[in-house]
């Protein structure tokens, strides 16, 4: 269905939502000429999606090196008939990355970013706090093979991206770099960002007191580093790829890598990280049916590198990219 007839997007939407994920602040002007369309028909589909709240575009800061933060995934299990609440306790916490209701061991993954010095005050003395919450397992993430920013769910051509990242790509989030210092303007800059991904040069510089070139200048940079990212957040499902799954994949410890990294080949693949733990992979896929959820976790190509695969279906999102979920589409992020 179609702009706006509910439930999903049409076509043409849905190439504007992919041209977003590769690069959230591009002008309308820079999409239509990628996609082959004209421009006012892109500039009115676009506006209408992100006026509607079907695609948010927020610049997802890598904590890692601007607060110093230290990623880890919790997987918690909840007493009866308490699941959605303690899920979104969790979700509304300014650490928390994302949050998911899922299937299966644990009732709810999230993804939270907190300082080494902090995260033992955390687990040990407010987490077990949230009401509901009746286990709370923690598994450190030690490498991201790719996080959401990264996704490209196989809409575009190659052509098409490469036209939409002309400026080449940006760095990858590297959990070992030392922490980045920012001058004021900087983090305010940030801040903008975070709330409107596409704010405009000139709004950024009149909130940081400086010149349009010299917001420009930052933005530019703070990209290039790495040290900001762009995500277009959107529902799976409106892209027609309503079955989402997290699969829990242990590894043989010299293969972790080299499946991490075949993993992110894969459209269907949105997120891909190694975690200590019993498992060696938490992988985050998006598809079309559930017959292709057993093919992607029954496949051959997985080899006996792969020991076992254990995937959870996720029943309700309530945050992404630090986006809440439904009609809370703000981000949530204080730590700048």
């Amino acid at each position: 269905m179609s702009s706006d007839g509910r439930p999903g997007l049409d076509a043409l939407d849905r190439r504007i939502v992919a041209a977003l994920q590769v690069d959230g602040r591009a002008p309308w002007r820079k999409i239509a000429f990628a996609l082959g369309e004209q421009e006012r028909t892109v500039a009115r589909r676009g506006a209408h999606l992100l006026a509607a709240g079907r695609v948010v575009i927020t610049g997802t800061p890598a904590r890692s090196r601007i607060v110093g933060a230290e990623p880890v995934i919790l997987a918690a299990r909840c007493l009866p008939m308490t699941v959605k609440a303690a899920a979104a306790a969790l979700a509304h916490r300014p650490e928390v990355v994302f949050t998911y209701v899922t299937t299966g061991v644990a009732d709810c993954v999230a993804e939270l970013m907190c300082p080494p010095d902090r995260l033992s005050t955390l687990l040990l003395d407010e987490l077990p706090g949230t009401p509901g919450l009746q286990q709370l397992l923690t598994y450190p993430i030690t490498r991201y093979y790719s996080t959401v920013h990264d996704w490209r769910p196989g809409i575009l051509s190659d052509a098409e991206i490469a036209a939409l990242s002309d400026d080449g790509p940006q760095r990858s989030i590297d959990l070992a770099e030392e922490p980045a210092r920012l001058d004021s303007a900087s983090r305010t800059i940030v801040r903008a960002l975070i709330e409107d991904g596409r704010r405009t040069n000139e709004e950024l510089g009149r909130l940081a007191g400086v010149s349009e070139a010299t917001a420009r200048r930052k933005v530019d940079f703070l990209r290039k580093e790495g040290l900001l990212y762009f995500r277009a957040v959107v529902e799976p499902a409106l892209l027609g790829l309503p079955v989402e799954a997290l699969c829990w994949i242990r590894a043989a410890p010299d293969s972790v890598d080299r499946v991490g990294e075949e993993l992110v080949e894969s459209p269907l693949v949105r997120y891909a990280a190694a975690v200590a733990g019993p498992h060696q992979l938490l992988v985050d896929v998006t598809l079309p049916n559930r017959a292709a959820l057993h093919e992607f976790t029954s496949s051959r190509s997985w080899g006996p590198s792969v020991q076992s695969i254990e995937a959870s279906l996720v029943i309700h999102p309530l945050k992404r990219s630090s986006v809440m979920s439904g009609p809370e589409t703000r981000p949530d992020f204080d730590q700048v």
